[in-house]
């Protein structure tokens, strides 16, 4: 079949032609999206999950939603900043959503005020008053001007929160890799909200991040377990798996047979991005209108071989080779999460010295702690693409 009706789109945060399986979280949004533009308060929300089980696409399926409902959006994609970047960013972020609000020229004495303390939050680390620059406000005292993170993000976000209220609009605050905030900037986003919600401002947040996230959310602030919803999100269910096969084909006029779903399903275990890339891999090789078994035994091999070059090599590659020996060590004991113990017994070296290691990986994202001394693969089947790589 022409590989320019090919409906699969493996790319990260690509969205799919067919959304299965995240009904539940699409429905939960519109709900707190439409509470909170009526004036009630609501719980933000903290996705937690492995990568490329979709975390990317629902944030921007999000953002699609809010759009639609006149809400502001402001996007934040974390990548280990310091503090003077994570502010500068912030501080860039808010600028877009004030002239979102209203533009310049019709601003209220709330929007003045609200780039006032935006002036102040920014100017230690933008004193050219580029962030601000056009907005003709002078900073003002007392606010967003603490040099203390947590106390002036609180204040820009409750002075932008009231300028929305203002003029009936929700900010809505989407972070990905949330998991990467250091911790006093997790204390500080918490705690902005916190304010936010203590007043009744129509300021939300969803943020997207790996499993851990939700543990290093609630040692953040303990009131974290109430100011969030957590969902994690993972697999899809063996029906919901032949539906992400199935529907994008029907769109295009081809159908699946069902054993070639069966194979294809198994082939993936339901995991969201292997879906789209095996789908993607089948699709050129199938003569349709029906797509076949035979079609996706002859794409697995295409399928697999580029997963290994691409998906799994390039982490692979951030490693060192004490840290591949971990990860090695890990897979032979199996795909589930495994103790540090015992990790360090198949390397035949002490555990403590290997803390570091273990410790590394975690930073690298190639690792997460599921629970206190155990540690797991951060993307299904690694383990089986570890044990390969062995081989070779």
């Amino acid at each position: 079949m022409e590989q320019l009706r090919n409906p699969y789109t493996p790319n990260a945060g690509a969205q799919p032609s067919v959304m299965v399986g995240r009904t539940d979280l699409l429905e939960a949004f519109e709900v707190m999206l439409a509470r909170v533009k009526r004036g009630r308060t609501e719980q933000s929300l903290l996705i937690t999950g492995l990568r490329g089980v979709g975390k990317t696409v629902l944030l921007g399926a999000f953002r699609r939603k809010a759009f639609n409902s006149d809400g502001v959006v402001l996007e934040l994609e974390v990548s280990r900043h310091t503090s003077a970047e994570f502010r500068l960013e912030v501080a860039t972020r808010m600028r877009t959503a004030l002239l979102e609000v209203s533009p310049r020229t019709r601003w209220s004495e709330r929007l003045k005020h609200a780039a006032a303390v935006l002036k102040s939050f920014s100017l230690n680390v933008d004193p050219a008053g580029a962030v601000t620059a056009g907005f003709g406000v002078d900073a003002v005292t007392g606010y967003a001007d603490h040099s203390h993170l947590a106390l002036d993000l609180a204040d820009l976000f409750v002075a932008v929160g009231e300028a929305a209220a203002d003029h009936g609009r929700v900010i809505v605050l989407l972070i990905d890799e949330i998991q990467f905030l250091l911790r006093d900037q997790f204390e500080a986003v918490i705690e902005a909200l916190h304010k936010c919600t203590q007043r009744n401002l129509p300021v939300i947040m969803v943020g997207a991040g790996l499993p851990h996230a939700g543990a290093l959310a609630t040692s953040a602030k303990s009131y974290a377990e109430r100011l969030f919803q957590f969902a994690t999100i993972g697999n899809l269910s063996p029906e919901d798996t032949k539906k992400a096969f199935a529907l994008p084909a029907v769109d295009e006029g081809a159908i699946w047979d069902n054993d070639a779903l069966a194979l294809a399903a198994r082939a993936t275990e339901g995991y969201p991005y292997f879906i789209q890339e095996l789908g993607y891999a089948v699709w050129p090789l199938a003569e349709g209108p029906n797509i076949t078994f035979q079609d996706v035994v002859d794409a697995i091999p295409g399928y697999q071989a580029k997963l290994d070059q691409s998906f799994f090599r390039v982490r692979l590659e951030r490693a060192t080779p004490l840290q591949t020996q971990y990860l090695l060590a890990m897979a032979k004991l199996g795909s589930g999460p495994q103790r540090a113990q015992d990790v360090a017994a198949a390397m035949g070296r002490p555990s403590n010295q290997l803390g570091p290691v273990r410790a590394a990986l975690i930073g690298l994202g190639l690792l997460y702690t599921p629970s206190h001394g155990y540690a797991a693969f951060t993307v299904p089947q690694f383990d089986k693409y570890m044990l390969r790589m062995s081989i070779e």
